[in-house]
């Protein structure tokens, strides 16, 4: 009991003086502002830095939480011959009154080579393009798809997971292998990592710090983690100190570039 009570007596303390010295420095305009503060670009300079061929996560669920501004740069860019890690492939006719909506222009446009996703019948381009064979379409369960992002991301060797076994899942090439555990047999899953993330987030203040509102959070978060280059798209670009600490989704740390949502036109 007492070691206990010396212990959460120690952990409020801590926890109390970080939130005091973050706070303290927010609000102090100089604190970061060369060394902390992110730069924030066009679109035009988000798809100057994403190289044909290169493999990139993008978060979103059916096109929601996908990095709109940014990918219909990337449409208009001619680039191709993407990997793509993302859930989905988005679908047609979106709700933006759009004929394609987010990754779904990239899947039009052909400039997609492989897709990594868990599911992809909402947009019927991708079947059609896998069956005339200029696209490479990976499936994976949706559970054992975000870990495996998170592995990534966390530098682990891989993810166990039970899912899949004696399935085709068994059979792909992000299986490393079959492993038993206490007479159970588990898949151990490859981790997924990418050249650039491309990550949408309703709040982002200019240390990068994000803030997602509702489902757009789904893959955003775990593919910040899991990629060497991070660019966010911002909703709304805030000031420092506007996101209460405590409500920080992913740190600003692991995000490099700014784009301003409202200006990505």
């Amino acid at each position: 009991m007492l070691l206990s009570f010396h212990v959460n007596r120690c952990y409020n303390e801590i926890q109390s003086a970080g939130s005091e010295f973050l706070t303290r420095n927010i609000q102090r305009k100089e604190y970061g502002e060369g060394q902390f503060m992110k730069r924030v670009i066009t679109v035009q300079d988000a798809v100057a830095m994403i190289p044909e061929g290169a493999t990139i996560m993008i978060g979103g669920f059916m096109g929601c939480g996908n990095t709109h501004g940014i990918l219909d740069a990337l449409a208009r860019s001619g680039k191709r011959g993407f990997t793509v890690i993302c859930n989905d492939g988005a679908m047609l006719q979106g709700p933006d009154g759009s004929e394609c909506y987010g990754v779904a222009k990239l899947i039009r446009n052909r400039q997609i080579k492989r897709l990594i996703a868990t599911h992809v019948g909402l947009n019927p381009e991708v079947a059609q393009q896998m069956n005339e064979g200029t696209l490479q379409v990976d499936l994976l369960p949706q559970g054992s798809f975000v870990e495996m992002i998170r592995a990534g991301g966390a530098g682990l060797g891989g993810v166990l997971t039970p899912t899949g076994f004696s399935t085709i899942v068994e059979d792909s090439e992000f299986v490393h292998s079959v492993v038993d555990v206490d007479g159970k047999s588990y898949l151990l899953m490859r981790p997924l990592h990418a050249d650039v993330a491309l990550i949408s987030g309703y709040e982002v203040d200019h240390y990068g710090n994000i803030w997602y509102k509702g489902t757009t959070r789904n893959f955003n978060q775990v593919m910040a983690m899991a990629a060497d280059l991070v660019i966010v798209e911002a909703d709304n670009l805030v000031e420092a100190g506007t996101i209460k600490p405590e409500n920080v989704m992913t740190p600003g740390i692991v995000v490099d570039f700014i784009v301003d949502g409202g200006e990505a036109l």
